[in-house]
Order: structure tokens, then sequence, then C-alpha cells
């Protein structure tokens, strides 16, 4: 962005700018769309908005970063204590359940940045940045988990599952209801048994380990 918003009322412009724009490279598609078009819509002067953005790029940028936000809030939400004690198969189904549920919830995500993946280096520099927290954030995770491992193999664990998860439910997106469905399944099965590679089916965290003290080991059907 040219400026940040410092004020409610600015921010609020903002907001709606980003809100016309995506509702018009849904429908229109990015290249068709113009910042006269937004501004109109957006019933802001065309000099208001280029106060906060340059030029449609930038705006594509802000509606890159607010999504990649959400995702992240999505996910952060299932950030608990009790994280490092579920079993394994009710860590992955709830992983990959947030963050397929939160592509059907905002379909713009796919129907706007499909088209233009590798066409803009700046959205390719965002999603680079929004993988790499990620992954340390799931690195994170699992390192609290007693599996007897190094901080670069975490490291090198969550880069796989993040790449992963992240395009296979990508790409089943692009697919009817009925395989998406299925290709979700198979991330799944995928993920589980990578993770059983490395650890074991219950996960038990360091402190209890230490005192002797063994989860219950359900059965839970992926």
């Amino acid at each position: 962005m040219r400026r940040q918003p410092r004020q409610a009322r600015s921010q609020e412009r903002v907001n709606r700018i980003l809100d016309v724009a995506e509702e018009l490279f849904i429908e229109e598609g990015y290249n068709a769309t113009t910042t006269n078009a937004i501004a109109k819509r957006a019933k802001v002067a065309i000099g208001s908005l280029y106060q906060f953005f340059p030029d449609k790029t930038s705006i594509l940028q802000g509606l890159a970063l607010r999504y990649n936000e959400l995702l992240y809030q999505r996910l952060s939400e299932l950030n608990t204590e009790a994280l490092v004690t579920l079993p394994l198969t009710v860590y992955v189904d709830q992983m990959i359940d947030a963050t397929d549920q939160f592509f059907t919830d905002y379909p713009g995500y796919y129907a706007i940045f499909m088209p233009l993946q590798g066409t803009i280096p700046e959205l390719q520099e965002i999603e680079a940045a929004a993988d790499a927290h990620l992954i340390q954030n799931m690195a994170t995770e699992l390192s609290l988990r007693n599996a007897g491992l190094e901080s670069p193999d975490y490291e090198a664990i969550a880069f796989v599952l993040v790449k992963a998860i992240g395009n296979l439910l990508w790409l089943a997106l692009g697919q009817e209801k009925p395989f998406r469905q299925r290709l979700v399944t198979e991330t799944k099965r995928l993920t589980l048994h990578y993770l059983q590679s490395y650890f074991s089916s219950e996960f038990i965290p360091a402190h209890q380990a230490e005192a002797g003290v063994l989860p219950p080991l359900p059965h839970h059907p992926l």
C-alpha cells in the first residue's frame, strides 16, 4: 500500500476498495478490471483510491494478504494446549478440514488467483512469505511432541506438509465435488502415513513421557 490507513474512516474505505475489487476480479477477471471501475463501484474518488493503492497490482496484493491472514487465523484457532495430545488421525483431520473449509468459505481466493499463478512476481513473494509463516508455526507445534528429533527435522517435515497439503487442496478446488472430496480424503491419508513415519500413532508430550504417563490408545479411522 502507498500508505497505511490511520483512522477508522480510512480503514473502512480501504476495506470497501478491497471488497469491490474482489467482486470485480471474480466477475470480470483481473486483467479486464480497471482501477476506475473499482473506484466507481466502491463510490470513492479515484484520487482517494490512489492515496492507498498506487496501481491495480497493489490492490491484488492487498487481497492476497487479507486472504492469507484469514487462513492463518483459521488455523490458529486449532492451536490450543490440547493440540499436542491429539491422536495423529484427529490432528490430521482438523488441520486439513480447516484448510479445505477455508477454501469453501472463500471461493474468490481460487477464482481470482488460479488464473494468475506464475504471472505476477509480487504475488509469488506474498505466497512464499505466507508459507514460511505456516511452516515455522507447524515446526513449532511438532517440536512440542516427544519425537526425539532435531530442529531441522521438524522444519523439513513442516515444509513438506505445508507444501503438499496446500498444493493438493488447491488443485482439488478445480475438480467436481465428489472427486474433490476424494482428493481431500487422499490428502489426509498421505499426511497421516507421512507423519506416522516419524511419530508414533499417539503423540506423547515430553513432560508426560518423563513422568511415565501414557495416554489411552483409541482407534480413530481416517
